[in-house]
């Protein structure tokens, strides 16, 4: 049976407008006794009025309505409704209905065709091209771009071989990097290898004490001298000649020095990157992907966000239920209801935990740290569906929703076996992640959580706590205790300082709803890291044209403003030794496809790790724009 939804949206009534959708059958059959589902990131209020239609449920992104009563779609015809009482206007093409489906009295389920959203009052003009063509300064493919670089520039060599007496240490360096290359790029040449040939060039490694832990120095000629004080520093410079031949041997308007300098060293020591593997899940071979793609660019941390309402991706073994039920969602699901792109069949995955330390091995031969987060307190639906002997049985249903609108979605306090649980999880991922960063979470919980749980108020008032964010505050505490007692930083995002906060002494935090919130936290002494949604979350749309695709809540974030963002630029000098580094974050409701992906984080995510690494005075955005057309994908 052939279904197809459209939608479109008007800017009346204000100030979220109208929300217009119509169900046609284009089959031979006639559609009766149905109901429709749709998941939609612009979601309907409890507070709306919907007309030609019924809405029967909604939690947070799945919407199911019902025709008015006998209805039957004939083959041709259509049924229009439409909504008001909007949780927001929509910004964009794909901010309305991303799938759609029928399900019939008898539980099957038919799979609707979805349009873009479109503008009831004009038609949208066409997006600008994101990039300029952009000019280079040196025609050397270096990305991000180093910090010192004086060189003249000539023919490549074929490729580049290791000078007799080499370490068996730098040659397993050299050939992991000529791996990683080999696996952004299977059918490109290769690039470093063991012994001399026709038209290589020796590559020498030496020591250098004096220079920085990642910082390297080449020296061209008519052989080439790598110069670095660590490991991390031989493996940049050697990513570096990696970066110049394969831009060498891909576009001929790249070069390879002949004679001349690099000299270089990273702005920052906080080079991270966040990947949101709970809204959508992306497979081992994914993340190890992603992985590959932060090395070749000189991140030097990946944020695995393994948990969120949407899924839990981590094996527990204390806690199977948390794999076996936390991690599906599907249209039978009551607990874990289809979200943003899903259809009605159940869609699942996890990672064991073998996987997950294969992935830690995977980064850590490329010098990429590997940071778990689960989400506390808040962001917890899936743990709640798997594990409802956490609930407080007396609390009203349904009495507080965060932003996103899922209901009593965050771990209770006033629960006593809350905090068994999080020990034994907190077990079992220490054993699996070697980083002293342990992110929990500590964003979006709700402003009324838990005030409707009988337990949760007499923990509050045995506590004197006021208010939820007191009661959140003393959670966080108590998960601190439990990080401290095993020799890590709690890491978490800036609201883990509402109602108290933490202490700040081995707490690191994410500043990410402003620049500003950043320097306040700074002040109340905790170290920060910089990763505004204005500039740094990669789910952002890159433009404010219409048709252009992504997330609009901060802005329209273009490559150019992620480009130019300089976070600590209204830093205090007297409080930058709090401003840890910079970080994007790949959040993944809207990414439901590598193409979306592709589509969304490239060129930010370059544009990121040059803001990471080059100091601003040697930052070029035409010099970039021409540069990173080079770049992996996934």
């Amino acid at each position: 049976m052939t279904l197809f939804l459209e939608n479109s949206w008007a800017p009346l009534p204000e100030p979220e407008g109208t929300w217009s959708l119509k169900l046609t059958n284009l089959s031979e059959q006639p559609l009766a006794d149905f109901t429709l589902s749709v998941t939609t990131i612009t979601r309907i209020m409890p507070e709306h009025r919907v007309k030609g239609a019924t809405l029967l449920r909604r939690t947070a992104n799945f919407h199911e309505f019902a025709p008015p009563t006998g209805l039957t779609l004939a083959p041709g015809q259509s049924w229009a409704f439409s909504a008001e009482g909007l949780f927001r206007s929509p910004f964009h093409r794909n901010d309305a209905a991303k799938t759609a489906w029928v399900t019939r009295a008898d539980g099957q389920t038919l799979v609707a065709q979805v349009g873009d959203l479109v503008q009831a009052s004009g038609a949208p003009v066409l997006p600008p091209a994101r990039l300029p063509e952009g000019r280079l300064t040196l025609p050397l493919a270096l990305l991000p771009w180093p910090n010192a670089i004086e060189t003249a520039v000539g023919e490549a060599p074929l490729m580049l071989h290791a000078a007799p007496d080499t370490s068996r240490e730098d040659l397993r360096l050299m050939l992991s990097v000529d791996a990683l290359h080999n696996r952004l790029w299977p059918a490109a040449r290769r690039l470093f290898q063991l012994s001399p040939a026709p038209g290589s060039r020796a590559l020498v490694f030496a020591v250098d004490s004096s220079l920085p832990s990642e910082g390297y120095r080449l020296e061209f000629g008519e052989t080439i001298t790598l110069q670095a004080s660590t490991t991390a520093g031989r493996r940049h410079g050697l990513l570096s000649l990696a970066q110049i031949l394969h831009g060498a041997f891909t576009d001929p308007a790249f070069k390879f020095p002949s004679k001349g300098r690099i000299e270089d060293a990273p702005r920052y020591g906080w080079r991270g990157c966040h990947l949101d593997v709970s809204r959508h899940f992306w497979s081992f071979d994914e993340v190890c992907r992603v992985v590959d793609i932060l090395a070749w660019h000189k991140f030097n941390l990946f944020h695995w966000h393994l948990t969120d309402d949407e899924g839990w991706r981590a094996e527990i073994r204390a806690y199977p239920e948390l794999t076996s039920v936390g991690a599906t969602r599907g249209a039978d699901l009551p607990g874990m209801l289809p979200q943003l792109g899903d259809g009605p069949a159940r869609k699942t995955g996890y990672y064991t935990q073998d996987q997950m330390r294969a992935v830690v091995a995977h980064a850590g031969a490329l010098g990429v740290e590997v940071m778990p987060e689960i989400e506390t307190p808040g962001h917890a639906a899936c743990v709640m569906a798997a594990l409802p002997f956490l609930v407080d049985p007396d609390e009203t249903p349904d009495s507080y929703h965060p932003v996103q609108g899922y209901p009593n979605n965050a771990w209770n306090p006033g629960v006593p076996e809350t905090f068994v649980v999080l020990e034994r999880i907190i077990d079992e991922l220490c054993e699996i992640f070697p980083s002293r960063h342990f992110h929990v979470g500590g964003d979006e919980v709700a402003r009324n959580a838990w005030l409707q749980s009988p337990r949760a108020r007499i923990l509050m008032q045995r506590e004197g706590l006021a208010g939820t964010f007191e009661l959140q505050a003393w959670f966080l505490r108590q998960v601190k205790q439990m990080l401290s007692a095993r020799g890590k930083v709690l890491v978490g995002w800036n609201e883990v300082a509402h109602g108290g906060g933490v202490p700040p002494q081995d707490t690191l935090l994410m500043a990410w709803e402003s620049p500003a919130v950043g320097i306040d936290l700074a002040r109340e002494g905790y170290d920060v890291v910089m990763t505004p949604g204005q500039a740094y979350y990669m789910d952002m749309v890159q433009g404010a044209d219409w048709l252009e695709n992504g997330a609009g809540w901060a802005g329209p974030v273009p490559p150019a403003k992620t480009y130019a963002y300089e976070a600590e630029g209204d830093f205090p000098e007297e409080l930058r030794p709090h401003m840890r580094g910079i970080q994007a974050c790949i959040w993944c409701e809207h990414f439901t496809t590598r193409d979306w992906f592709n589509d969304l984080v490239f060129p930010r995510l370059p544009a990121i790790a040059e803001a990471g690494w080059t100091q601003r005075a040697n930052k070029d955005w035409l010099r970039f724009a021409a540069q990173v057309r080079l770049h992996p994908r996934l």
